[in-house]
């Protein structure tokens, strides 16, 4: 059944400049996609959002990169028809289409048609990160899909993302900081130069500081080792977003330039 409009909310995020509809139940869009968003290189110009839900990193990264164009993919079609009018109602419909389907057919053999594999040269990915045999999974399909992990999940979405990029393509996927080790397995051998950027509740030496998501950028082929950039602190010791998160999340400036 389709969602209706009285099941959803209308949110404004970075600031006003980009407005989603969103179901009100399920997975809800927040800092996540903001902050993979603003990971990704402005100079990138063909971009796939996999796993886009409503559209919020894609479009996001649509709203700061004015001169690319992008294809989200998703596999509710319910979240994709919401994806596509997040992009009409925000003026991106002329750089972005939106597709249906499942992210590990994706460049292959009877997969979908869009989006054109070895096409693109930034692949943004928030994968299922939570292995459903050590969570109790949400009774709403929506969050449950969103955030339930089969144990190879994460190397499959890996793997479809190097069929969608080019020869030099950037990845760049956010995740638990606890998946680190299965983050760098599944880029070995595909791709290299990782660098991976620590989020942080609060500033150190505070309770909770320990880090809260890891986000991940890489690029196809190369072969360079990994190297840790300088991690991102959310809020202060008063609870108040810093300003290099404000700047990010609300500003819309982006993270980690390379």
């Amino acid at each position: 059944m389709a969602i209706t409009t009285a099941e959803t909310t209308e949110d404004a995020v970075l600031g006003g400049r980009l407005t989603l509809r969103q179901p009100v139940r399920g997975h809800r869009v927040g800092h996540d996609a903001l902050l993979l968003a603003a990971l990704a290189p402005a100079s990138c110009r063909a971009m796939v959002d996999l796993g886009a839900g409503v559209g919020s990193a894609g479009l996001a990264f649509l709203t700061r990169c004015p001169e690319a164009r992008g294809t989200l993919v998703e596999i509710d079609p319910d979240l994709a028809r919401l994806a596509a009018e997040n992009a009409e109602a925000n003026g991106l419909a002329a750089r972005c289409q939106v597709v249906a389907a499942d992210v590990l057919t994706l460049g292959r053999p009877g997969g979908a048609p869009e989006p054109v594999a070895h096409a693109a040269d930034l692949v943004l990915m928030n994968p299922p990160f939570n292995p459903a045999a050590a969570h109790q999974v949400s009774p709403h399909p929506g969050r449950a899909q969103a955030h339930m992990a089969g144990e190879d999940l994460l190397e499959a979405w890996v793997k479809a993302a190097h069929r969608c990029l080019n020869a030099d393509g950037v990845l760049c996927l956010i995740h638990r900081p606890e998946e680190a080790g299965a983050i760098l397995a599944a880029l070995q051998g595909r791709f290299g130069a990782a660098e991976l950027l620590p989020v942080y509740g609060r500033p150190g030496g505070k309770p909770g500081a320990a880090a809260v998501r890891l986000l991940v950028r890489a690029r196809k082929g190369r072969r360079t080792a990994p190297r840790i950039l300088p991690g991102l602190v959310l809020t202060d010791a008063a609870g108040a977003p810093t300003p290099e998160a404000a700047a990010v999340l609300r500003a819309g400036d982006a993270l980690a330039p390379p």
